[in-house]
């Protein structure tokens, strides 16, 4: 079913065009007109997909990557359509904009970081659909562009955990191969980074057939399809548990996409199957549902606190924290995640949303004048400090 139910496991990780919240430049293009769209407005199902997807293709021949992605975001405010699959779209986007031009650097920036930066996970993954063979030197050269020192994780975290996309692919969607592989990391945060891009694209995989990077898998030509079975309906733990220690926290951090998947979107029972998740683990898997409530609920801050309240007391900090970190990365902008810790910090456990805000903040902005005038957009003074230690200001 083309739902929200469905859309929700590929939500995880950032964007829409930056804007006015002082995390980029805004689009300096004329914003292309939805009318274009019209005509597949009147189609259904598949036929719009491919219709919209046509025209995305003719305007990035036409026009550059970065106009195609203006045109995405004006057909994603024309049609809801378009806007609850945007991130499929995007990954179209970054898939063919590779096939056009290798420089990784400059096609990144001019993805922009809009839905869940879907555009530049869509290049890493066409990157590694154009390889004969992956090498230690190569995994650890690809995202070194993006760690100068004035620069913030937040690109390169696109780029690592696109990495991990990418991998899973490559072996045929032999998820512990594509592990292994992003083992051959030498910084650990990236190797975590890698580690969630593999988890995510298992899922994927499994549940979105149209999905344009499945798509791409399919017509690859490195490995069969991997006898390694992505998902279990006996069990809605696995794969994670089947995996190594050190994979569990990237697992469980998608974990309940799965649940999602195999119990048609029901929310509570997801926060149920959490509960019976191991040690610390269980808290990971309740931030993994507050980040599949916000696309359950179109990232609305009230709505999205009603889910988590599904969860018991003593678990919905964990899913605000989730939550918190998937308003920001959706659109890498503060102010619907601000709104949402507004209405669950009147609670005791709201702090653990305001910390989570802090720690977007410090991946998104690397000078600490900014991410001191982000917090302090807290007010609170306990959640302003709350939100400082998250972003790394003592």
């Amino acid at each position: 079913m083309r739902s929200s139910k469905r859309i929700a496991i590929v939500a995880a990780v950032a964007v829409v065009a930056v804007a006015a919240a002082g995390f980029g430049v805004t689009k300096m293009l004329a914003r292309p007109s939805a009318a274009a769209g019209s005509d597949c407005r009147k189609d259904s199902a598949d036929a719009r997909t491919a219709c919209y997807s046509k025209l995305l293709s003719a305007r990035l021949v036409a026009h550059g990557v970065a106009d195609a992605v203006a045109m995405l975001d004006a057909l994603a405010a024309a049609d809801p359509d378009v806007a609850e699959h945007a991130h499929e779209y995007s990954h179209g986007i970054g898939i063919e904009a590779y096939g056009r031009s290798t420089d990784i650097a400059g096609t990144f920036s001019a993805c922009g970081d809009g839905y869940s930066s879907g555009c530049r996970h869509g290049v890493i993954q066409a990157y590694f659909e154009s390889r004969e063979r992956v090498t230690q030197p190569e995994v650890e050269a690809l995202c070194q562009p993006f760690k100068s020192p004035s620069a913030s994780r937040w690109v390169l975290f696109q780029c690592v955990h696109g990495m991990g996309h990418g991998l899973t692919m490559f072996h045929g969607h032999d998820l512990p191969r594509a592990l292994t592989d992003c083992d051959l990391l030498s910084d650990g945060w990236d190797r975590e980074s890698c580690y969630g891009g593999g988890f995510m694209e298992n899922v994927i995989n499994a549940t979105s057939p149209h999905h344009p990077a499945t798509m791409l898998a399919a017509h690859g030509m490195h490995h069969p399809t991997s006898t390694f079975k992505a998902i279990d309906p006996a069990d809605p733990l696995y794969p994670c548990s089947i995996m190594a220690e050190r994979y569990l926290h990237a697992c469980y951090q998608m974990q309940t996409s799965v649940m999602l998947y195999l119990n048609h979107g029901d929310i509570g029972a997801a926060a149920k199957s959490c509960e019976r998740a191991p040690g610390a683990m269980r808290a990971v898997c309740f931030q993994s549902l507050g980040r599949d409530a916000t696309s359950y609920t179109a990232r609305d801050p009230q709505k999205t606190a009603d889910l988590c309240h599904k969860a018991r007391e003593a678990d919905r900090p964990a899913c605000y924290f989730g939550a918190a970190k998937a308003l920001v990365d959706w659109t890498a902008t503060t102010d619907a995640a601000f709104a949402f810790c507004r209405i669950v910090g009147n609670e005791t456990v709201g702090a653990a949303c305001y910390q989570a805000l802090g720690e977007e903040v410090a991946t998104l902005l690397a000078g600490v004048p900014e991410r001191e005038a982000q917090c302090a957009r807290a007010q609170d003074p306990a959640a302003v400090a709350v939100c400082r230690f998250g972003a790394g200001l003592r």
